[in-house]
């Protein structure tokens, strides 16, 4: 039997957990890098390119940083960080073994970005109607991983057409189901949404979680998702929006052994008998017997023919086949009945 191996791609979301500090972040990374996940990943921006000076914060953000400032452009130029820290940053993912990723929020980002050769595009929820954010994305011509939260399926099929006429291939596309609210109720994850966005024929689904936990995650992995996104920090009390909502490094490391164990257990689809359980068959099946002595040429009926433990003879399978003929020796109560001639 050919294995099949399942590996789901688990990006561990620093975003901007970090709090705009260079050291923090690469703790973060070293973090990661030991909880076994495949790529960290960051945000890029200048704050004042991607928000105006009046655009009030979420209310999860002033919930969880009002000591942030009034505004997303208070809050935000408190949590960037240099340009010249990606390289750094990039480096040291390459140093601990895991992939390096960022979110443009910006087209001077992505410029900035592209220079630094990632494996994919990560675009944000709030970017999917960024027409021209989108071509500029595309014309890359690179894989693109597109979160879908706040959207409608058709507003994911237009961001995925402007990639795509713009020389991204539909299947260099995964598409992830999220929801944007900090934290997300589980009567809002809509995991099943994952299908719809399937129908897409883009290169995969995958989830990107805003949820308490791991369980939901998990859940996607088993409902067949390639890519996984997840919040991460290093201390859930420090100040910034998206700690709270966030993972430690103890639950991120427990999140990704649940992950490749589902992974295992996802099999490669085909019922058939595993090695494991091979060497049960005899034990736990039953084999036809005689109910009572039988003398040679007594027919076999149902008053004299019985089925037990273990498998390892004939068939119940077989039963009709052996009713009415007649026995060519003796058999002892509970002793085997031997196969039938063809």
């Amino acid at each position: 039997m050919q294995k099949v191996m399942n590996h789901t791609i688990i990006i561990a979301e620093a975003g901007v957990n970090h709090n705009g500090s260079l050291e923090v972040a690469i703790q973060m990374i070293r973090a990661a890098a030991t909880a076994g996940v495949d790529y960290v990943k960051f945000q890029t921006f200048k704050a004042e390119k991607l928000v105006s000076a009046d655009a009030k914060k979420a209310e999860y953000q002033q919930d969880n940083c009002p000591e942030m400032g009034d505004t997303q452009l208070q809050m935000l130029q408190s949590l960037e960080l240099k340009a010249g820290d990606f390289a750094v940053l990039k480096d040291e993912c390459e140093r601990c073994g895991v992939g390096f990723l960022s979110s443009p929020f910006d087209n001077e980002s992505i410029e900035l970005l592209s220079g630094l050769g990632m494996d994919y595009w990560k675009i944000p929820s709030g970017e999917i109607t960024n027409l021209p954010y989108l071509e500029a994305i595309g014309s890359k011509k690179g894989k693109v991983i597109l979160s879908t939260g706040m959207c409608e399926l058709g507003e994911v099929e237009n961001a995925v057409e402007v990639l795509e006429r713009n020389g991204t291939p539909r299947h260099n596309i995964i598409l992830l189901q999220c929801n944007t609210q900090y934290p997300t109720s589980m009567s809002d994850v809509n995991l099943l949404a994952m299908n719809d966005l399937a129908s897409l024929r883009c290169g995969g689904t995958g989830y990107s979680d805003h949820t308490p936990g791991i369980e939901v995650p998990i859940a996607a992995v088993a409902l067949g998702a390639k890519v996984l996104e997840k919040h991460f920090t290093l201390d859930k009390s420090m100040p910034g929006p998206d700690h709270k909502a966030s993972l430690d490094i103890d639950e991120l490391t427990r999140m990704v052994q649940c992950v490749r164990n589902v992974e295992k257990a996802l099999g490669n689809g085909c019922k058939c008998v595993s090695d494991s359980e091979k060497g049960n068959i005899a034990v736990a099946r039953k084999s036809i017997v005689a109910s009572r002595d039988i003398k040679a040429g007594e027919e076999f009926s149902a008053d004299n023919l019985t089925v037990k433990r273990p498998g390892n003879g004939v068939s119940p399978m077989s039963w009709h086949n052996l009713l009415g003929k007649k026995a060519a020796r003796d058999y002892r109560v509970d002793e085997q009945i031997d196969a039938p001639e063809v």
